[in-house]
């Protein structure tokens, strides 16, 4: 009998998304630290990843896990699991709050 608790072997990622330009597509960045060969200093090696987010959830510095899955299309191989910590909201502006400054700077 199958265990209903058991592990999947697929492989998982964790790293930061670094686009969400396409519709139900996301660019991951995921880094790694290794040291180098000969000189053994640490050394920080990304790479991209295309992932399918189906309700689009994620969001530009969002920090999330991606597992491998079927080739979806000529880039996509990896789908969004789970986002582990949204990004900070830098950049946006409230517009009442950003015309009523503008109103008492006059």
């Amino acid at each position: 009998m199958a265990e209903p608790t058991a592990k999947s072997r697929k492989n998982e990622k964790v790293g930061e998304v670094v686009s969400t330009k396409m519709r139900k597509t996301i660019v991951v960045e995921v880094s790694r630290r290794v040291p180098h060969r000969l000189y053994k200093k640490i050394l920080t090696r990304r790479k991209k990843f295309y992932a399918h987010d189906e309700q689009e959830t994620a969001r530009l510095g969002d920090t999330v896990r991606i597992v491998e899955s079927r080739p979806l299309s000529r880039l996509k191989r990896w789908r969004l699991e789970a986002v582990i910590r949204r990004a900070a909201l830098v950049g946006v502006e409230d517009t009442v709050t950003a015309a009523a400054e503008a109103k008492l700077e006059e």
